[in-house]
């Protein structure tokens, strides 16, 4: 859990370091596009603080209350942070790059505004870097939007996007600044902020797509599934493993639920029995299975003529 947090806190520190020179680098020279990210930074910060939540949160045992634990809180505090991002990052930069194209003027003293994004991107880049490593240890050799769609690791994920947008967003506010004094037109720094704001709601989109999808409930690949029915049957009294349902209650903590069609002459003390050598194969082969239930059916007819 430290390895998980390591790009949580980078990203922390980063964010509100440079939230706190946009606004002043802002207020100084008057740019939309440098108010926007600095908005950006305030609330990529407060995110980082609210994932940071969900992981503490998701650590508590389980009680009475919760049965199952807490692991699904990080699924609703990255979820959170979506709409967050959506609604104060993409909604008030779009806002600020309106308000610059109804009431167009030339930043003051872009010096500023350089300074402050070439510290920006230093802080921000390593902190891309961080998040980049961090990912890249888990996605193996899927491409890179297959492992955040087929990801358990809200955080992870999140705090990925979260940095390269914040990349993006430096690169466009600069170019925003840049040409609006190269060519003397203030337009073109409002529609810095509008991009910002726009790339602000996709990266939105996209992350509460996915923490929602989590939130409702993921199951394992269809490989795992086949693995864990073979395990099932590969016990001498089982006759077929005939369902399999599972739910990632975190990044590190599967449910499984399974049918099993035991061989029919055998006494409820030897399938007992069985069950807990199932259990204990499982829980071998795959550790993130914390709680297993095999329920003893009957087959049906079809069922058995398939064997």
């Amino acid at each position: 859990m430290a390895s998980a947090k390591t790009p949580l806190y980078t990203a922390l520190a980063a964010n509100l370091g440079i939230a706190l020179i946009k606004f002043v680098a802002a207020s100084i020279t008057g740019s939309s596009a440098m108010a926007s990210e600095g908005i950006h930074s305030l609330v990529d910060t407060l995110n980082e603080v609210l994932l940071l939540l969900g992981l503490n949160r998701s650590q508590r045992p389980p009680d009475e209350k919760r049965p199952f634990g807490y692991g699904r809180e990080q699924y609703f505090w990255s979820y959170v942070v979506a709409l967050l991002i959506f609604g104060v990052g993409g909604g008030v930069s779009l806002y600020e790059g309106v308000t610059h194209l109804q009431h167009p003027e030339l930043p003051e003293d872009p010096f500023w505004n350089y300074v402050v994004l070439s510290i920006a991107f230093i802080l921000d880049g390593y902190s891309l870097i961080t998040a980049w490593r961090a990912f890249n240890a888990k996605r193996g050799q899927q491409s890179v939007w297959a492992a955040i769609k087929d990801s358990k690791d809200a955080a992870t994920f999140t705090v990925l996007l979260e940095d390269v947008s914040d990349v993006l967003g430096l690169i466009i506010a600069f170019l925003g600044v840049f040409l609006s004094q190269a060519l003397a037109n203030p337009y073109l720094d409002g529609i810095a902020s509008l991009l910002i704001g726009l790339l602000l709601v996709g990266v939105a989109a996209v992350l509460a797509r996915e923490s929602k999808s989590l939130l409702m409930g993921e199951g394992v690949d269809p490989e795992t599934t086949r693995q864990l029915m073979a395990l099932t049957e590969a016990d001498p009294t089982v006759l077929k493993a005939v369902r399999i349902a599972t739910i990632y209650l975190g990044p590190q903590e599967i449910t499984m639920v399974q049918g099993v069609a035991f061989q029919s002459e055998l006494t409820t003390e030897v399938i007992n029995q069985a069950i807990v050598r199932i259990h204990e194969s499982i829980y071998k082969a795959f550790p993130d299975i914390k709680h297993a239930y095999i329920q003893p059916v009957t087959m049906t007819q079809e069922e058995e003529a398939t064997q």
